[in-house]
């Protein structure tokens, strides 16, 4: 059994989902539990040193991930790194990689641009 576990403050498109579940054998995706989502989510720009924020998010993966297991990891680049860095040889880092397709539309008699983006792949650290 592949799990993926979510650093990431979205929910996962149906095209992210069936990706994991093909490249990599991902049958159970685990989100974060609401309190360490609200901190991953919120990571304060005013604060110098951001590993005590971190702390209950690693001890989450230390009781709940086992050596395999995959991390989608995306967010603040400083907690993103700090993350990668943590797992990096017991659990594998990976990170969604997409594609801007920008359209304009006329709205109101203006031109707007609108840009979707669309999963392509997962990409390892």
């Amino acid at each position: 059994m592949k799990r993926m576990f979510l650093l990431f403050s979205h929910k996962l498109t149906d095209e992210q989902i069936e990706d994991a579940k093909k490249s990599f054998g991902v049958d159970e995706f685990i989100y974060l539990p609401q309190n360490l989502q609200e901190i991953w989510s919120n990571i304060p720009p005013e604060v110098e040193d951001i590993k005590p924020l971190l702390e209950d998010i690693k001890q989450f993966l230390k009781e709940n991930a086992k050596t395999g297991d995959i991390v989608l990891i995306q967010g603040d680049f400083g907690a993103v790194v700090e993350m990668v860095e943590f797992i990096r040889f017991w659990l594998l880092p990976v990170y969604a990689t997409t594609k801007r397709i920008s359209k304009e539309i006329e709205k109101d008699g203006k031109i707007v641009k609108v840009s979707e983006f669309r999963h392509v792949r997962f990409r390892k650290y």
